[in-house]
């Protein structure tokens, strides 16, 4: 239950990668691979900040802004020099390792020694229920402070969704999905499409950077290489979610992702707990979106041939 419990606060966290990876590909239709460094960001900058003694809540915001800078740049790139939104995102994602490495200053920073947002809530949980108090879930022993970092998990995201569907539902997040949608049409009303663009995918990559930072905290180090293969465990998310809910209204896209995130977090869990070899955690994820891809096609060629059957029947 432990694994469980664990499995789904981390989904939780990544469910916030997976908000940025919505932003960016299903809002505007940018195929923006800097999440992978800007997730890193966020964890890089987010430590480096907690271990010079700034308040972890300050630092994850510093971390969700240095994670939109590195999204305005990839968005500046491709608007501006006219760089494909796929290589710009490649530019600035090689780029941002080299930069990682230099707020770190190494490859990977401990935290486990330090206060983060988790350890509060792991002192709050010692104050309440005491030192090393455990309950019983469904028949269970768990540890009272992880239910307390579930609880906090799902609230947060709770308010970074309802957030985020209320901007979009602003004028600003409307134009947003309208130049997604149709930037010649929104170009007509008046609507500057690059500027959109710019702060879309900074948006996108503040979250993704934001989930980095709270990871770190939550796992106690930032390595350099944390990053690598997160676009794809995002954009396996918002597949899930999509897959599940069914439903194209912008609430239930947003709480589909955020349920994605955690499907997906949960089936990787009872994968390494049945066996799985960590080494084959990418591939396995990679051919998991493949199929996830391609399924909804197979589906609805099956429809089309049974209605065909049908009418000839």
């Amino acid at each position: 239950m432990s694994l469980l419990i664990g499995s789904f606060t981390i989904g939780l966290i990544l469910a916030l990668l997976a908000l940025g990876i919505f932003i960016s590909f299903r809002i505007f239709d940018f195929p923006d691979i800097t999440a992978e460094g800007s997730f890193t960001f966020g964890a890089a900058t987010g430590a480096s900040l907690i271990v010079a003694g700034v308040n972890p809540l300050l630092a994850s915001l510093v971390a969700f802004i240095a994670g939109m800078a590195a999204g305005a740049i990839t968005g500046l790139i491709h608007t501006r020099f006219k760089i494909n939104p796929l290589l710009a995102g490649i530019l600035v994602m090689t780029a941002l390792y080299s930069v990682n490495l230099h707020v770190m200053g190494k490859s990977n920073m401990p935290l486990l020694s330090e206060t983060t947002v988790f350890t509060w809530i792991e002192q709050f949980s010692v104050n309440i229920s005491g030192e090393n108090s455990r309950t019983m879930v469904l028949g269970w022993e768990v540890a009272v402070k992880d239910l307390w970092l579930l609880l906090f998990c799902s609230i947060a995201i709770g308010i970074f969704g309802m957030v985020l569907w209320w901007f979009f539902r602003t004028n600003i997040g409307t134009a947003m999905r309208a130049t997604g949608d149709n930037d010649q049409m929104i170009r007509a009303l008046g609507v500057n499409t690059k500027t959109m663009i710019i702060a879309g995918v900074a948006l996108a990559n503040g979250f993704v950077a934001l989930s980095g930072a709270l990871l770190a905290q939550y796992q106690g180090f930032a390595d350099v290489q944390m990053g690598i293969g997160m676009m794809v465990w995002g954009l396996a998310s918002v597949i899930i979610g999509e897959a599940i809910i069914n439903d194209n209204s912008l609430g239930m896209v947003i709480f589909g992702a955020v349920i994605g995130s955690v499907l997906f977090r949960l089936l990787v869990a009872i994968a390494l707990r049945w066996g799985l070899n960590p080494n084959d955690l990418k591939i396995i994820t990679a051919l998991f979106v493949f199929i996830a891809l391609i399924l909804p096609g197979l589906m609805k060629n099956k429809r089309k041939f049974n209605l065909t059957r049908r009418n000839h029947a």
